[in-house]
């Protein structure tokens, strides 16, 4: 029977990474990103308590795993053991090994069996297995660098958070990774997530400028990252007209109830994006710039400027601006992956556009530094110190995916295919820095695009 075993140190006691793994939230920070799992029901872990995944196998086909919770030691270990699922065997034994006071060491041991246990060893072996590293490299890596920079950036001082956008892609995200930090999340729903949600919920609906202010009472920080999807459709008036009124009706209904609780926030963490400069060739860009003439950056604008009420209340407000995300889970990023592994990736336009990307971790990572920084407020650029030209993000990942570069996206094509959606996304030129980040010396997980490529897509 193979045995897997993957072992590391972490900054932290073995109770405190037993606690972070028994979380909310544990779960999705532990799926690598570039493998589509779905957590179907989850309960608390205890003996003979069982955790249900979806994951798919091939395109319109997928398999469900039950796993049951056992051998459970508070502070020490707990097994995950496999009901049903594509495996023959599957026991997953976490153990936390104390070191020091403050140290411990993460092991992760995996007794398997394949279906067809000899013929599929004999066939795929090498390539279970290979999955298997790569899948437990990834989620070492993201235990140690949450664990660390919850500690550096927060300590012991754990806050009541409100998040309204929680279930898009970032805010999906950022539920996790805050909670698994130890914070009390509240999630701003427009629909009730459930009684078996492990998160509170506030109900409101901006369309029609309702919301439950009693449930943001006490709350120490509220981030807001809703707004519907720009990327989505060609930009006609409807579009544009949702486009501006998700992002400022919503933010100024928030941030006008913040103002008027009785126990306020101390900050308000608002969404914007760099396109808030518009295209701007070459030119360098900081917090201080001006706004451009273009949709997206009177969007920006109008968008800012909706969070004045909460400011004129005494709270503390960040409007990050966030750059391109990177994320195999969606975005531009998903978008790009299957031309480019069928090798048909290449330049849009000429090439020359700047690009201002973000890993997925560093927004996350990035919230929380604004939240816990007092230093900061008005507007924080949300990008990689890294800014690449489009010809040298589409060479640096075509170099982490082993293909080609060679099928390039005129900028006709663009603008015949898009609109002007390509034209201000895909052709714009926005080469912006993140300064007031890097002068509170917020640490980058991924500053360099390769590193966060290969991070990202488990390469």
């Amino acid at each position: 029977m193979p045995i897997f075993e993957r072992q590391s140190e972490v900054n932290c006691s073995a109770q405190e990474l037993f606690d972070w793994h028994l979380r909310p939230g544990a779960f999705l920070r532990l799926a690598p990103p570039w493998e589509p799992i779905e957590l179907v029901s989850s309960e608390p872990v205890a003996d003979g308590s069982r955790a249900v995944i979806r994951m798919p196998l091939a395109p319109g086909i997928s398999t469900t795993w039950t796993a049951e919770h056992s051998a459970i030691i508070r502070g020490e270990q707990f097994r995950d053991v496999a009901l049903s699922g594509p495996f023959a065997k599957w026991e997953h034994t976490h153990r936390m090994e104390p070191i020091s006071e403050h140290r411990s060491r993460l092991v992760d041991r995996i007794n398997y069996e394949p279906p067809l246990r000899f013929l599929a060893n004999l066939v795929a072996g090498r390539l279970i297995r290979t999955k298997i590293e790569r899948t437990f490299d990834y989620r070492h890596r993201i235990t140690a660098s949450d664990i660390d920079f919850h500690r550096r950036t927060s300590g012991d001082s754990l806050m009541k958070i409100a998040i309204g956008g929680s279930t898009g892609l970032v805010g999906t995200e950022l539920v996790s990774f805050l909670a698994t930090g130890g914070h009390e999340v509240i999630r701003l729903m427009r629909k009730s997530a459930g009684t078996t949600s492990p998160y509170k919920q506030v109900q409101w609906n901006p369309s029609q400028g309702s919301i439950d202010s009693a449930g943001l009472e006490g709350c120490d920080a509220v981030v807001h990252l809703g707004g519907d999807n720009i990327a989505h459709g060609r930009w006609n008036a409807g579009k544009k007209r949702l486009i501006r009124d998700s992002r400022v009706i919503s933010t100024n209904l928030l941030a006008k109830t913040l103002a008027g609780l009785t126990q306020r926030p101390k900050v308000f963490v608002c969404a914007s994006a760099i396109g808030f400069y518009g295209d701007r060739g070459d030119e360098i860009l900081t917090e201080e710039s001006a706004p451009g003439p273009r949709f997206l950056s009177d969007v920006c604008r109008e968008w800012e400027q909706a969070t004045e009420p909460a400011r004129a209340a005494g709270i503390r407000v960040v409007n990050l601006r966030i750059g391109v995300v990177l994320t195999p889970k969606g975005a531009a990023l998903q978008k790009m992956l299957t031309p480019f592994k069928l090798c048909l990736g290449g330049n849009v336009g000429n090439g020359q556009q700047w690009w201002s990307w973000v890993a997925i971790d560093d927004v996350l990572r990035s919230i929380e530094h604004c939240i816990s920084t007092e230093s900061l407020s008005g507007p924080v650029n949300c990008v990689a110190p890294e800014c690449l030209t489009n010809r040298d993000f589409t060479k640096t990942l075509g170099k982490v995916l082993s293909r080609p570069t060679l099928f390039p996206m005129p900028a006709f094509v663009v603008k015949t295919l898009f609109g002007e959606m390509g034209e201000e996304l895909l052709l714009g030129s926005s080469r912006v820095v993140p300064t007031r980040l890097q002068q509170t010396a917020f640490e980058f997980a991924c500053p360099t695009l390769e590193g966060g490529l290969r991070h990202l897509l488990g390469r």
